[in-house]
């Protein structure tokens, strides 16, 4: 059954099923503006980048768009000049059938790397994308763009600024080669309300880094990492900036829907049996809260330890040691689901009680405190299991 969420005023949806790398389900989707709109992009930093990844970077100069063209099952990463003509020519054809201006048309990939687009298939799906699908929606989107995930992501807010009524939505995929900066993701955020561009792409750049930037599910970094945020206005605001009465009100909802987002891609990891939170405090600085936060995210054996319900602390305070942030081991205090397994660096007994509270709930949460300054930091990530190898190491077959 599908499940209701607000869609932003002058966005249409369409989704085809072009054999793209999959059999008997969408693999292609447009995302298309009625109007044209301030567009804002954040892309991977990774050096190697897909071709879709380098042509919107470019694009998004003018900060405009009005539309976005996505396929999964090929990532058109490594693939040369072959590879940027490919993705030019997705978007002349759109700009063509849509007729708007080529440089308004983006584009996103998402699946394996090396292998050219079979670009006969990609033609028949731009035919079907723009043939006028009736009854796309965003969750059609969502799972169109899926590779190994296991749910479609997408949700909504409501927004009121000022006496205008307003919509934010987005929809994500990802769910391994997920570290930050960014992760294997792609993200399309839409909403009807104008903001002006400059407070659009700051405002993007700041939720992305408080959202997306703080997930790990492998620590591996993808090649065609994307979020695209469009604003088309048509819900008749006067554009937005930081100085607008309501633009707190625009960024804590934008906020709140990428955090959202961000916890369901973490959920999804591939293999994961349980979201994991990381809560660190009592840092001297936020360099040193991020680094040693990450650090127990990323350590497998505390996410394996998770994945056997075991409460092994020491594995905690080994990732923390290495993390190259500041500590001292006797004043580290360590609690998992809120039991507190050690105090002032020592341990305090209670590992059985804690192994078997792992074992009940969906989510972990490990907190941490430093006890050495005002610093925190907050990281989501998941168990590692033995499925997580199975999914990758069959993921080109």
């Amino acid at each position: 059954m599908k499940r209701d969420v607000d869609i932003p005023l002058g966005y249409r949806f369409s989704v085809a099923a072009a054999g793209i790398k999959y059999e008997n389900r969408t693999d292609m989707a447009l995302i298309y503006s009625e109007r044209e709109a301030v567009a804002a992009g954040v892309f991977t930093t990774n050096r190697v980048k897909a071709a879709p990844v380098v042509l919107d970077m470019k694009r998004l100069r003018s900060a405009t768009a009005r539309a976005i063209v996505v396929n999964s099952g090929n990532a058109n990463a490594c693939t040369g000049q072959r590879g940027m003509k490919d993705a030019e020519s997705v978007c002349v054809r759109i700009s063509e059938r849509l007729d708007i201006p080529e440089k308004h048309v983006l584009v996103a990939s998402t699946g394996v790397i090396g292998i050219p687009l079979p670009m006969d298939r990609v033609y028949g799906g731009l035919e079907a994308l723009t043939g006028g699908t009736v009854g796309a929606d965003m969750e059609d989107v969502a799972r169109a763009i899926m590779t190994t995930d296991k749910f479609p992501k997408f949700a909504s807010r409501r927004i009121r600024i000022g006496k205008t009524d307003a919509v934010l939505s987005g929809m994500a995929k990802g769910a391994g080669m997920i570290s930050p900066n960014m992760a294997t993701m792609l993200c399309f955020l839409l909403t009807d309300l104008a903001v002006e561009k400059k407070t659009l792409k700051r405002t993007l750049r700041e939720a992305t880094d408080r959202t997306f930037n703080l997930i790990t599910v492998d620590g591996d970094m993808s090649t065609n990492d994307t979020v695209i945020m469009m604003a088309n206005g048509l819900a008749g605001n006067s554009p937005l900036t930081e100085t607008s009465p309501g633009y707190r009100r625009f960024r804590t909802a934008l906020l709140e829907l990428m955090d959202e987002l961000s916890r369901m891609i973490v959920k999804d990891g591939e293999g994961a049996t349980r979201l994991m939170i990381i809560r660190l405090r009592g840092a001297r600085n936020a360099a040193d809260a991020k680094k040693a936060a990450f650090s127990v995210a990323r350590s497998p054996l505390v996410k394996t330890a998770v994945y056997g319900r075991d409460a092994n602390w020491g594995r905690i305070m080994a990732a923390l040691g290495y993390s190259g942030a500041f500590i001292r081991e006797d004043s580290i205090d360590i609690s998992i689901n809120g039991i507190k397994l050690v105090g002032n660096g020592l341990a305090t007994g209670r590992d059985p009680e804690a192994s078997d509270a792992l074992k009940h709930g969906a989510e972990t949460v490990i907190d941490i405190n430093l006890k050495l300054g005002p610093a925190s930091e907050r990281v989501y990530t998941c168990d590692l299991t033995e499925e997580y190898v199975r999914i990758n190491a069959a993921y080109r077959t």
